[in-house]
């Protein structure tokens, strides 16, 4: 039986095939429907710039109306990413809408890590580095990104 949440993600599939957004790509697992892969590319003339980064998103049966988990499986340093690689991000979990859709979700993460929100760092670790040692972070970053393309 189809649900009104694998409905709605058939549709947001479609879209994202027929006019994915920059640098984003995705695929639901073969036999979970509910499971996608996700991949961002690091945005051009960023510090991300070239890595491929890795996500898992799980949707509970009730989507929309509840949001996906949302998980980094590539290695990540970041002030926003816990080191388990879930993303702290409020509209994840608070501050979700159903009118967010899959294509919004990644493009916001593919944002946010050039543009990191230092109010509630989940890497706490990340977070002062990114304030106190930009140099040393940005070094950080691009090992990262370098371990991105031995990983994919």
């Amino acid at each position: 039986m189809e649900t009104p949440g694998k409905k709605r993600l058939l549709k947001e599939l479609k879209s994202l095939e027929t006019d994915p957004p920059a640098g984003i790509s995705v695929s639901p697992n073969e036999s979970d429907f509910m499971i996608w892969k996700a991949i961002i590319v690091g945005p051009d003339g960023t510090h991300w710039d070239g890595g491929t980064f890795e996500l898992i998103l799980q949707f509970p049966e009730d989507y929309p109306n509840k949001p996906p988990s949302v998980q980094f499986v590539s290695e990540m340093f970041h002030p926003n990413i816990y080191e388990d690689g879930t993303i702290c991000l409020d509209f994840l979990d608070s501050q979700w809408t159903p009118v967010l859709d899959v294509a919004a979700i990644l493009v916001s993460i593919q944002s946010l890590l050039c543009e990191p929100n230092l109010d509630s760092p989940a890497n706490p670790v990340a977070a002062l580095m990114y304030t106190s040692d930009r140099k040393a972070y940005n070094q950080k970053l691009r090992t990262i990104v370098e371990g991105s393309w031995r990983a994919g």
